[in-house]
């Protein structure tokens, strides 16, 4: 509807004389008596006309063309928004739409002909998805969603490190476990990684090879073992979560010389800012000229901000984890995908616009980069935090939270809170089977109109295919107008959710289409009217259970019929 609205005001706006190019606003009145579409058009264009908005509001009100039957009311409001009440005509020809478009009802074609990759979750694979690690999983997944309904090209990709000292750890201490087993006391360092997951690793060398290995110090045989055994316990987990990746990019391949550059990744990064005088060697590092790109920082002592400069290599070698990050960027750019979206954690708020600068610099379109921080997840029971562990005493694993409360409120308490806010997961809320667990409210609203579905068919005999909207003319009551207007709001509440990377948004959208049906429901009975209000109303139910099933789907979670 959005669309349909602006494509008007444009054309409006064109025949006053002014540029179509204008940036105005189209939303849903607060309060529905200024009617069911507001625009702020004839405000901004205002000043530049050197016109009264309540003027320029009146003059866009006779340009504009709306299709007949679409239109019931315009009216100027305030001071110069223009207020639209929709034709009933036009609110049922909606809810015929969705009868027959389906499935593919709130999908839009934005993003045809365009590839966007979505990096998310990208955990390296030292130990299981913690709880943390779950969130950033699921907000990606439902983002790459988003932009898949929208017609983009979506690959998901996971962005890891199999090697580095993390990785020499893992295979130590995978080494140092089966060295217990066959019989060898061993100190075991308390850096090294304490979980039962690497004693059940250590078993299963120990089965294949009993003793054979005792002496061994190749830590990288363990080292690969680990990573296989943990990689496969974190695919498994993902699909517990209806998460999944197109392809998955190893950290290490940017450290090993591109045979179509003639050189790693992460040295044409430093040659290529070495070149546009934006490095510089100090007590053995190799620096990046951030200063002069606007990076700053507070000191701690002095309270003074200060411009400041970016290490890229530590004075031991190694890079730092910015240059590999901007060179893997590079590497996206130069697969010819025309939008990045990057889903990370907290802990990299400080790290990203380091990448954005160096992009910049090196001349590549940084707007083309989205990145969505989350924020960190406590779980909570019975009003105090807690650490919930898997029957291995492995404490605060995402499979022990999708073992607890589901897979459905895992994904739905992810993410229907906004990413940059704390997450409180409230395990007693998402254990209930009630309207107050907000999950149970929006399946169970689709169960509902499934039931109703059903009972229509075997007290009355109109089997759900058979429902395709013929008797629409006969909605009029208010709880029925007002359930259809939301309904038609869908595809709107889906591109809203998807400009700001926030399902969150959609998640409201849908509480908001079980409330209106709840509410109609409760005033317009279905199963018993004459024929003509029964189908009628057959129709609405159909589309609000059609609009929750689409909208649960691009949220990753189920729909059930029964509940």
């Amino acid at each position: 509807m959005r669309d349909f609205f602006s494509a008007v005001i444009r054309k409006g706006i064109e025949r006053i004389g002014a540029s179509p190019d204008t940036v105005f606003q189209v939303e849903k009145p607060a309060d529905e008596k200024f009617g069911d579409v507001s625009t702020n058009a004839a405000m901004v264009l205002a000043k530049n006309l050197k016109k009264n908005p309540r003027q320029v509001a009146e003059e866009l009100i006779k340009a504009f063309d709306f299709p007949s039957g679409s239109i019931q009311k315009m009216e100027v409001a305030g001071a110069g928004f223009i207020n639209f009440t929709l034709d009933p005509q036009f609110i049922r020809a909606s809810l015929k739409s969705i009868l027959l478009e389906k499935e593919n009802y709130g999908k839009g074609t934005s993003g045809v002909g365009k590839r966007v990759i979505v990096e998310y979750l990208s955990a390296n694979p030292t130990g299981p998805l913690s709880i943390g690690r779950g969130r950033g999983g699921v907000l990606g997944d439902t983002i790459a969603n988003l932009f898949a309904a929208q017609g983009y090209s979506v690959t998901r990709e996971y962005y890891f490190n199999n090697a580095g000292r993390q990785m020499r750890i893992l295979g130590d201490s995978v080494r140092l476990r089966y060295r217990e087993l066959c019989g060898i006391k061993e100190d075991y360092p308390a850096e090294y990684y304490q979980g039962e997951y690497i004693r059940d690793i250590a078993e299963k060398i120990y089965e294949e090879h009993g003793n054979a290995l005792m002496n061994s110090e190749d830590t990288a045989y363990f080292k690969d073992i680990a990573e296989g055994e943990i990689f496969e316990g974190i695919k498994a987990t993902l699909k517990r979560l209806n998460i999944r990746h197109d392809s998955f990019f190893n950290e290490n391949t940017l450290y090993q010389v591109d045979s179509s550059l003639g050189e790693s990744r992460n040295e044409v990064v430093i040659r290529l800012l070495r070149q546009k005088g934006f490095i510089y060697e100090k007590d053995g590092a190799v620096w990046f000229k951030t200063s002069e790109l606007g990076k700053t920082m507070v000191d701690k002592e002095t309270k003074e901000t200060k411009a400041v400069d970016t290490v890229l290599i530590k004075s031991n070698g190694e890079p730092s984890y910015r240059l590999p990050d901007i060179a893997y960027h590079t590497d996206k750019f130069d697969r010819k995908f025309d939008l990045m979206v990057n889903v990370f954690g907290a802990d990299h708020i400080d790290e990203y616009p380091d990448v954005l600068r160096a992009l910049k610099v090196l001349g590549y379109d940084e707007s083309r980069v989205k990145v969505a921080i989350n924020q960190f997840v406590t779980t909570m029971q019975e009003g105090k935090a807690v650490k919930i562990s898997t029957r291995r005493g492995n404490a605060d694993t995402l499979d022990a939270l999708i073992d607890m409360v589901g897979a459905d409120a895992t994904r739905f308490f992810f993410i229907m809170r906004s990413k940059d806010s704390h997450l409180n997961f409230d395990l007693d809320l998402a254990l209930k089977q009630s309207a107050d667990n907000p999950v149970f409210y929006l399946q169970y609203a689709h169960a509902r109109i499934c039931g109703i579905l059903r009972t229509a068919e075997e007290k009355s005999g109109v089997k759900e295919t058979e429902i395709k909207g013929e008797y629409l003319t006969a909605l009029a009551a208010k709880e029925e107008m007002t359930l259809a207007k939301t309904l038609m709001r869908f595809p709107d509440a889906v591109l809203g959710a998807l400009d700001g990377l926030e399902p969150q948004r959609l998640i409201g959208y849908l509480d908001k289409v079980a409330e209106d049906f709840h509410k109609f429901y409760q005033e317009c009975r279905i199963v018993g009217e004459e024929n003509e209000i029964m189908q009628a109303r057959l129709s609405l139910a159909l589309a609000a259970k059609q609009v929750l099933k689409n909208g649960l789907y691009m949220l990753g979670i189920s729909a059930p019929e029964k509940m």
